[in-house]
This record gives structure tokens, sequence and C-alpha cells, in this order.
């Protein structure tokens, strides 16, 4: 290959491994040209899948910051671009294999990082991204119904406990915070001056009945000087 085509080549490698989402290097050595076409087919729009020279495929790989990808450049390599979803890929790949064992999946690169056979068939039995957004949708819908029904549901159930609180408050004030302890401890502490009042109106009527004791013993000695006389009297007429 002449050096301005060999240039070309290379550039338009390197601009393949920038833009791709994901690479994939194969062995297709045995494959029929019916084979290959084929495979081309059933990857479709989501990759292209094409044979180019080692020697190019490296220096391309070094250009565009892909290293450790020179150890995987021996034998007969083709090179799958991905466009789409890696993981759909990775898969068409793996299932062609099976059916056609002289593909062998040799290497892979993805977001910048260097992937070995296993890597790849790993890569292929995850769920798609496809599938991962299917799961993630539906879980976002059960979470909003749950939320929707969380919102809606204490509504009537607050109102039913505030009944029973407000019939359970009527049979024992007590549960709502104290309120009937409360309130008789206003009503005794309302009842205290009225009992001081009480007091205080009787103390008067002691107060006469002490001063009522020195009229008694007035009374008392009266009556012995009015006998003294009567007795005085009596032996007067004796006499």
């Amino acid at each position: 290959m002449a050096r301005p085509d060999k240039a070309a080549a290379v550039e338009e490698l390197r601009s393949k491994f920038s833009s791709s989402t994901g690479v994939v290097l194969t062995e297709y050595r045995g494959l029929t040209v019916k084979a290959l076409k084929d495979l081309r087919r059933s990857l479709g729009e989501n990759a292209t899948y094409a044979v180019s020279k080692n020697t190019l495929t490296t220096i391309a790989a070094r250009e565009a910051g892909v290293d450790g990808i020179d150890d995987h450049l021996v034998g007969p390599t083709a090179i799958t671009f991905i466009d789409g979803d890696p993981v759909v890929v990775a898969k068409g790949l793996r299932d062609f294999a099976r059916t056609n064992p002289l593909l062998v999946i040799k290497a892979g690169v993805l977001d910048g990082k260097v992937l070995d056979a296993d890597e790849v068939r790993k890569l292929a039995d995850l769920e798609s991204r496809e599938v991962l957004l299917a799961k993630v949708a539906g879980g976002m819908q059960g979470v909003l119904q749950q939320a929707i029904s969380l919102v809606s549901a204490p509504l009537s159930q607050a109102a039913r406990l505030m009944a029973a609180l407000q019939e359970a408050a009527g049979e024992n004030p007590s549960i709502i915070g104290g309120a009937g302890t409360a309130a008789v401890v206003d009503q005794e502490q309302d009842e205290a001056p009225v009992a001081e009042a009480t007091a205080t109106e009787a103390a008067p009527v002691v107060e006469g009945t002490t001063e009522a004791a020195p009229a008694a013993e007035d009374t008392e000695a009266a009556a012995a000087v009015e006998d003294t006389n009567t007795v005085a009297a009596d032996a007067a007429e004796e006499n």
C-alpha cells in the first residue's frame, strides 16, 4: 500500500477508534465470504465489521490513545467498531460464534480500556441498555404509584384517628396529655380561696365567744352576792 493510502487508512481507523462506543477484535480465518456477509448483516446499524492490517491497526490505536492492544493483533484480524450498545454487539458476536466456531473473539476495547476475550464474553452476558431502561422505568412507575398511595391514604386514616382520639378523650381525658389532671388541679386552686374566706368569716364568731366569757363571770358573781344577802336577811328575822 502506498504511503498516502496508508496514511488515509490509519486516519480512518484512528477516527473510528475515537468515535466508537466500543471495539471487538476477532479472528475470521476460515470463514467464507457468505458467512462474513451474514455476520455484517446480523450486526446491522449497531456496528461495522472490517478487515485491516495489524500494523495499521496498531498505529491507529496508539494515535487514538488506546494502549495495550498490540498483544492481541496476531494473525488475521477483523475489527468490529461499535456504534450502538456494546452489549448488543457483544451478544451478536457471541451468538454468531456459537453457530460459526471459526469466528474467534480475541479482545475488545471499552471506554479506552482493553478487554480480553473472557471480559468480552462477560459483557455479552449483561442486559442490554434497552432492557435496563425498561426496568428502571418500571421501577420508577412502581415508586410513583407507591408515593401516590402514601399521599392519599393518610388523609382518610388521619380523619379516622382523630375521631377515635376525640371519642377516647371524652371517656378518659388523661390520654390527651394530662388534660383531666390539669382540670382537677385548677378546680382545687379555685376552691382554695373559698375555704380561706369561710375560715376568715368564721373567726369573728370565735372571737365573740371569747368576749362573752367575762359576761358569764359577772352573772355568777351577782348570783353569789344575792345568795349572801338572802342568808343575812333570814338570820335577821330569826333574831
